[in-house]
């Protein structure tokens, strides 16, 4: 009989791993910036039924270290903004064995049950350079595994050919299951996905935006497409956005979204619909943890209220350091 129940509490352990850790941690909300356990950035929100996840990567430089330093994608949740998971790590670089590190920004969907995380990693040898790969898992919490044992994109693929093109990838899932993938630094770039969610589908775009630098955002409001995005203004980035009535465009440029972010030369957006509430993530660099100053290579992630105009363009967005802890504006 010992045997027999020890063996389901190892079954149930097993069915656990991945949803209910020891790591796990709640903390409240206390304004902006929300995560004040790590220093982290390039925020990537996900509507799992009735909870938001947030990845980000853990941004770990050290004063006088590499300018960035990130080795780790961490995961946050919520079921009401206020009070907040954190899941610790869930996946790194080097869980895809032709990776050498530098985990940029990513971005999780969800398809069929299963979850695809889209990733910015530097290829090792013989594809030198920045690439994206793809894992998946069957929770939105890991454990996250390589899709398809090699990079989705490499230099070769895009246009281009730069070491540096191929990071920030963002997918939007269209209202007919199709599933495309914008990236790029520099360039923006945007191909359509085979429903397998592992392969490109056909040519790679390029996609003529104002101002572009990196950091791409796909999402879709009514009949409305938008692509958010970190263009350059005085000296550092601040976030812009286009808009066009299909995926593949035109696209039209609607100027500044958001600002420059406080003591980082970068920002990235990232925008989702909560329980009929809209919100930007981003990040800047305004958090001190041990000791440490946030800087370039330690950013900290921040939300604010997102609104719409009538006409479906949206509201600029003033960065607070109260960020949602009042209530939004009626």
């Amino acid at each position: 009989m010992k045997s027999r129940t020890w063996s389901a509490c190892l079954l149930v352990m097993a069915l656990c791993s991945g949803i209910c850790t020891a790591k796990d941690t709640t903390f409240k909300l206390e304004g902006n910036p929300i995560f004040r356990d790590a220093f982290a950035a390039d925020p990537a929100p996900l509507v799992v039924g009735d909870t938001l996840y947030v990845y980000v990567g853990h941004d770990e430089a050290e004063d006088g270290g590499p300018y960035y330093n990130i080795t780790e994608w961490l995961c946050y949740s919520t079921k009401d903004m206020k009070t907040w998971t954190s899941h610790g790590s869930v996946l790194k670089p080097t869980d895809f064995k032709w990776a050498t590190g530098e985990a940029w920004a990513s971005q999780v969907v969800e398809k069929d049950g299963k979850f695809y995380y889209y990733t910015t990693v530097q290829h090792g040898e013989p594809h030198v350079g920045k690439a994206i790969g793809v894992a998946v898992s069957d929770h939105p919490t890991g454990p996250f595994k390589d899709a398809i044992g090699k990079a989705l994109v490499i230099d070769s693929d895009t246009p281009n050919k730069r070491g540096w093109n191929d990071i920030d990838p963002t997918v939007l899932i269209d209202d007919d299951g199709t599933a495309w993938m914008c990236w790029g630094n520099g360039t923006c770039f945007m191909a359509k996905l085979k429903p397998n969610m592992i392969e490109i589908d056909g040519e790679i775009q390029e996609i003529e935006l104002e101002s572009f630098v990196e950091g791409p955002w796909l999402h879709k409001r009514g009949d409305l497409y938008y692509l958010t995005y970190a263009g350059f203004k005085g000296g550092s980035e601040n976030i812009r956005y286009a808009t066009a009535p299909g995926i593949t465009g035109p696209w039209t440029s609607r100027g500044e979204l958001s600002g420059n972010a406080r003591y980082s030369f970068t920002i990235h957006p990232g925008i989702v619909e909560f329980k009929d509430q809209w919100y930007l993530f981003y990040h800047n660099a305004t958090l001190t943890l041990n000791g440490q100053k946030g800087a370039t290579g330690r950013r900290s992630v921040c939300v604010d209220y997102l609104y719409y105009n009538e006409d479906g363009t949206m509201k600029p967005v003033l960065q607070t350091e109260k960020s949602i802890t009042v209530p939004p504006a009626e």
